[in-house]
């Protein structure tokens, strides 16, 4: 508590960049958006907070957790892993006609990363697409996390793939990377339940991150455009956060008008 206060009073809250880090999160794409829950901060509920020294009012939990947000899973999903005939990796979707998801639509919006794409041989790599993307107009980074602080009576088969990237100048959609370690066991997703965190850093530790839905403006959807599948033609993106961001437009950021306001 005292190294935040001595922190913040370094710096005079007339300084730019000076209030809330503000992070503003969108669909980039309408379509099934009512599957796609808001972002909900990692804050904890139900517990024991009336013991002067329960966890719950550590300051440390508090700070931790104020600035994680949690990113529930669209779908119902039971998956496993075999081999075709030829020795193909290969899903199966263990569901079968009782899946709540159609086979087409599945295969839309999950893929099975190319075998030779592994990071180790024998743990297979999907990857589940997602239409969150983020925006800030002042330097921001965010990590993407597994939901640690989720207990799941079953634990998956394996890990996710985290990542960490400046928004401010990739905004980019993300998307759930799931390494199998075990692949006999299968994946049973549920949902509404966490699939991961989502955590914001700003130049100034000490600073809240306040979420806000934001606009898809032409401004913003032009930006898009012209970093959208560079992934595919270069090996390392990041070489290209220069080029970009010299391309950027000094605003991207718009709050969504409040009737159409989910967060």
């Amino acid at each position: 508590m005292t190294l935040e206060i001595n922190l913040s009073l370094t710096r005079p809250e007339t300084e730019p960049g000076a209030g809330p880090i503000v992070v503003g999160w969108f669909l980039t794409d309408d379509k099934g958006g009512v599957l796609f829950d808001p972002p909900e901060r990692l804050m904890s509920r139900g517990v024991n907070k009336t013991h002067a020294k329960s966890a719950a009012r550590c300051p440390a939990v508090i700070q931790l957790e104020s600035r994680q947000f949690v990113f529930k899973c669209p779908y119902d999903l039971h998956l496993g892993f075999t081999r075709d005939d030829k020795g193909a990796p290969a899903l199966i979707n263990r569901a079968g006609d009782a899946s709540s998801i159609r086979s087409n639509k599945l295969r839309q919006v999950l893929t099975l990363v190319n075998e030779a794409e592994w990071r180790f041989a024998n743990r297979p790599t999907i990857q589940l697409i997602l239409p969150y993307c983020f925006i800030a107009d002042e330097v921001v980074y965010l990590s993407q996390i597994g939901p640690f602080a989720h207990y799941r009576p079953e634990p998956l088969p394996g890990t996710i793939f985290g990542g960490r990237f400046p928004i401010n100048v990739w905004p980019r959609p993300l998307m759930w990377a799931f390494e199998w370690h075990d692949p006999t066991k299968d994946i049973i997703l549920k949902r509404g339940e966490p699939l991961f965190y989502c955590q914001f850093e700003g130049i100034h530790p000490d600073r809240r991150v306040e979420l806000i839905e934001a606009e898809r403006t032409p401004e913003l959807t032009r930006y898009m455009d012209q970093i959208s599948g560079v992934v595919n033609y270069v090996s390392q993106t990041f070489n290209l956060f220069s080029t970009a961001e010299s391309m950027r437009p000094p605003k991207l950021l718009t709050p969504k008008v409040a009737s159409g306001n989910r967060s």
